[in-house]
């Protein structure tokens, strides 16, 4: 259990899919390989400041009784636009436990929030949810970029999301044991490195169509991590973290992942699973529990326990492309499958750092 204290500090330190889908995704991966000018020009740097939320409707606003709040980080000449789903009701005595979100490339917050239904399915949980977005200004097609060695480090695009994230703790009342990360594509490239560089601040990491961590620096490595996953780089990057940090907390995970997707393979997650399992002290002959749901269009379940928790979950669906399972399909990059924002959060539901 996280003291108040303690939570403080935290929050100091912090300050410091169809057819369709899948051209898009086709189409963002050649992007990725050019950068704006903007995004590596240099400008004088000034005092980062975030702003608080203002009560005001952004594009695209999803369906949901509670608050939605649009706020902006600002660090330099860069600004981050973010927006905060809060539940109607009474806040429980503990705080609203929080989601952390984080859209992919050739994405909008709003869109990524429309298009998952998280709002929804947090409402009925009672979740409170952040969606940092990504600046064209940074990349021209919103990707976050979890290829750069910096950001990997805890740098680069991490720093205006923790900023951002600590100014929300600091500003709501947020259940300090209840805060999880998740997103899709480079935004759960972005979550994972989230979860490695601040352990003791989310209980659980959620990875949709995610890239392997560790491997990829710079745009054209990255690529190829897409289609080939981190070969020797995949253990050796988690035993790098492990020797940064010792007694490494436990960090659960439930990873999705499309067999057809064509953008980020398959290979990742099976890649991603061999690192959860290190990071975790998990053996790799662990008995695993197997659940399978439907015989056409359907998904398979793998669960990895320690003791009687589930502390690894593994997703496979079947025709999934690059895309959210369980979303509105009307939206790119959500597509057909079993509800992976109600399958996340119920896994979240059972963890507690």
């Amino acid at each position: 259990m996280v003291k108040r204290n303690a939570g403080a500090r935290l929050v100091r330190s912090l300050m410091k899919a169809g057819t369709a889908q899948q051209k898009a995704a086709v189409k963002m991966v050649g992007s990725m390989l050019a950068l704006p000018k903007s995004s590596v020009r240099k400008r004088p740097a000034k005092k980062a400041a975030v702003a608080a939320p203002r009560a005001r409707t952004p594009p695209a606003t999803p369906v949901a009784p509670g608050r939605w709040l649009a706020g902006h980080h600002l660090a330099g000449a860069q600004q981050m636009q973010y927006w905060l789903y809060l539940p109607q009701g009474e806040v429980p005595r503990d705080g609203w436990p929080l989601l952390l979100m984080l859209h992919g490339c050739q994405q909008t917050a709003t869109q990524f929030a429309q298009g998952t239904r998280m709002n929804t399915v947090a409402e009925k949980k009672g979740y409170a949810v952040l969606y940092p977005q990504q600046s064209v200004t940074v990349h021209a097609q919103r990707c976050w970029r979890w290829f750069d060695r910096a950001t990997q480090q805890g740098g680069g695009d991490v720093q205006p999301v923790a900023a951002i994230l600590g100014k929300v703790l600091a500003q709501y009342p947020i259940d300090r044991r209840r805060i999880y990360v998740c997103g899709i594509s480079a935004g759960a490239g972005l979550a994972n490195i989230l979860a490695l560089n601040f352990p003791d601040l989310f209980a659980a990491v959620g990875l949709h169509s995610g890239p392997v961590f560790g491997a990829g620096h710079g745009t054209v490595g990255a690529l190829g991590v897409m289609r080939h996953g981190g070969g020797l780089r995949t253990e050796p990057a988690i035993r790098e973290v492990l020797a940064r940090r010792a007694n490494f907390p436990l960090m659960p995970a439930i990873l999705f992942q499309g067999d057809a997707d064509t953008v980020v393979h398959a290979v990742n997650q099976q890649q991603l699973v061999r690192q959860s399992l290190l990071l975790n002290g998990v053996p790799a002959d662990t008995p695993v529990k197997v659940t399978r749901r439907g015989t056409r269009s359907g998904h398979e379940i793998r669960d990895y326990q320690v003791g009687s928790k589930v502390v690894l979950r593994v997703v496979r669906v079947d025709t999934l492309d690059h895309a959210w399972s369980g979303g509105d399909t009307m939206i790119a990059f959500h597509g057909k499958g079993p509800d992976a924002s109600r399958m996340m959060l119920e896994f979240f539901g059972k963890h507690r750092r």
